[in-house]
């Protein structure tokens, strides 16, 4: 009787060891049949990206590799430059003012007003700051004391000229990618003269500026700008979102991905839009530049261009950063910026 009850406990045991070998090499094969879909799947995706049906995904990728500049190598790797440029200009903003047509004067008031409105933005995918300025006498260029060795923080450049608010504004050379940002790409005009220029007075390039009160958008020469504008305030960045009311992006996204955006606007009645979106985190991924336009529509601008966004994407107001710069150290140095200066009556509300 022991000997059969011994045989039973060893038979038991023997089975039991059978079921977690088979339980075993369930989840073997289960986790094997993972690892393989997932290499099957990055191995795949590119191709499926970049060579397959999907435009919009495929203009949107694109764009976004293409203008991290970082990340160029992304696109590079799979399609030529005549692709990637095909794909990318599919989705362009189309600027009227290059068909002909002219940018209509704003006719508004020269009374001052004080007044600063912030607005959350919550786009689903992105979340961001909008801030209304009602006297756009009140906008100035500010930029880094220290170029073309190093860039400065939207806030630094802010708080040394006293201005209330500030957004980062013009591109720069980020050479060897030490993000200094230095050496500014383009013009700077500050005061009514060029503090930089790295082309000719002659030559048009993309333009947000401002002459006493009105914002020029469009591809405009120095030259013009200072002569036959009388712009005051002004750097070089684009492209233009919305100009006398139009959309300039018809079709696609706009051609540079999903990221991280700064733009400014204004409406018809004066009122500069001042606009930041938050991106490359959970929560805020990023916003195309369509999306952009957008807001700015749904805020009644007239015009409406883009600004440098990625990593240098900044809102500075009453002495805080507001939003979220997307670089892990915090904000980033910058060339440029737009600055809210203390109103006529002294302050804002």
């Amino acid at each position: 009787m022991r000997k059969l009850k011994i045989k039973r406990l060893k038979d038991n045991d023997n089975k039991a060891k059978s079921k977690k070998s088979k339980k075993g090499n369930i989840l073997t094969k289960i986790l094997i049949f993972l690892i393989f879909e997932i290499l099957f799947t990055c191995a795949t995706l590119p191709i499926l990206i970049f060579y397959g049906p999907f435009e919009n995904v495929k203009g949107t990728i694109t764009g976004m590799s293409w203008n991290t500049l970082r990340h160029q190598y992304i696109a590079k790797f799979f399609l030529s430059d005549e692709a990637i440029n095909r794909i990318i200009s599919k989705n362009f903003a189309e600027d009227p003012l290059d068909n002909g047509e002219v940018l209509h004067k704003l006719k508004f008031s020269s009374k001052h007003d004080d007044k600063i409105e912030v607005y959350n933005i919550d786009g689903g995918s992105f979340e961001g700051k909008l801030m209304l300025v009602y006297d756009p006498s009140r906008i100035k260029v500010g930029y880094s004391k220290n170029f073309p060795i190093s860039g400065e923080t939207t806030s630094s450049i802010a708080k040394r000229n006293g201005a209330v608010a500030a957004i980062n504004a013009g591109g720069f050379k980020d050479v060897g990618w030490t993000g200094t940002g230095g050496t500014p790409m383009g013009y700077i005009i500050h005061d009514g003269k060029v503090i930089v220029n790295d082309k000719s007075n002659t030559v048009k390039q993309d333009t947000a500026a401002f002459t006493d009160n009105m914002l020029i958008v469009g591809k405009h020469s120095v030259d013009q700008l200072l002569n036959e504008y009388g712009v005051k305030e002004g750097v070089s960045f684009g492209p233009p979102l919305v100009v006398n009311g139009q959309r300039t992006i018809k079709r696609g996204d706009g051609g540079w991905g999903i990221a991280p955006r700064t733009a400014i606007g204004q409406r018809a009645d004066g009122t500069v839009i001042l606009l930041v979106i938050d991106g490359r985190r959970a929560g805020s991924l990023g916003a195309t530049l369509r999306d952009v336009q957008e807001i700015f529509l749904k805020y009644n601008a007239e015009n409406a261009v883009n600004l440098d966004g990625g990593s240098s994407t900044t809102m500075y107001y009453n002495g805080k950063v507001i939003n979220k710069p997307s670089d892990g150290l915090g904000e980033r140095a910058v060339a440029s910026v737009f600055m809210v200066m203390p109103g006529k009556a002294g302050g804002s509300k």
